[in-house]
């Protein structure tokens, strides 16, 4: 089983070039599967269901998300009405939505497990690790392709979940930070990992965003309101893995990086 992941959609130029260059990445890549972050794909901040449904028209079957999946409030509204967009599973008990999932696809069942680091980000969440052992032992009775995007802000924290994980998950990827890493590999008990698969938007930006604003806070270290680069071309970053159906170990893993004038 072959997936197409994307990191994190920012904004209205992700979402164009998702629009122009899936179809010919899942031909091309030979995808059965493409899942996608959109915790930025609305407005650069959050996700709602006008956006939500214009990816998934798309052809995106599994979308994650991280720490700004609440930014756009009507998504309280409908998250617990659709199956296929997950928010990081260590919130604690009593938050709206799902954090994994169990999915279907050709026939074949696969799970994708959303969770989120706490070093730089929010010291209340649950343990992802601790988590992530809770889930598997349910999701390991229905399926062996085990999917995790883990989204946070640390190269260290990232790395040692991969490690934790290997040989259980088929395949674990960060999101979070917009910058690719080139450290995609097949860890020793066979789970591919990469640390960040970057982000879908524009190319000369500061993650995504207009620069201004960002410059202006690094300079001044006063609150600026950020606002999505929709100007400049657009970058589109992406991983395909090749999961064994049947042992759920990684044959296969690459980068793939698009630009769009």
């Amino acid at each position: 089983m072959r997936f197409l992941i994307f990191g994190d959609i920012v904004g209205k130029p992700g979402r164009k070039a998702v629009a122009q260059l899936l179809n010919t990445l899942r031909e091309r890549e030979r995808a059965d599967v493409v899942i996608a972050n959109v915790e930025n794909a609305a407005g650069g901040f959050g996700i709602t269901k006008k956006v939500y449904e214009e990816l998934k028209s798309y052809g995106i079957d599994v979308f994650t998300s991280g720490n700004h999946i609440w930014d756009k409030k009507e998504v309280y509204e409908f998250i617990d009405k659709v199956e296929d967009l997950l928010r990081p599973a260590n919130y604690p008990p009593g938050v709206p939505g799902r954090g994994y999932g169990l999915f279907e696809k050709g026939g074949v069942k696969f799970a994708v497990v959303n969770l989120m680091g706490r070093v730089f980000l929010d010291p209340n969440l649950d343990n992802p690790f601790r988590t992530f052992d809770t889930i598997y032992k349910e999701l390991s009775k229905e399926t062996k392709v085990i999917v995790v995007d883990f989204h946070a802000e640390t190269t260290s924290e990232k790395w040692a979940f991969g490690i934790y994980a290997d040989g259980r998950a088929s395949l674990v990827y960060g999101t979070h930070t917009h910058v690719p890493t080139a450290d995609e590999t097949i860890l020793k008990r066979g789970t591919a990992y990469i640390t960040d698969v970057g982000m879908t938007g524009a190319m000369y930006s500061v993650i995504g965003m207009h620069s201004k604003e960002p410059i202006e806070r690094f300079l001044y270290a006063l609150p600026r309101r950020f606002k999505v680069e929709e100007k400049e071309g657009t970058v589109l970053n992406a991983l395909v893995v090749d999961i064994d159906e049947e042992t759920g170990k990684a044959k296969e893993i690459k980068r793939i990086k698009e630009s769009l004038i």
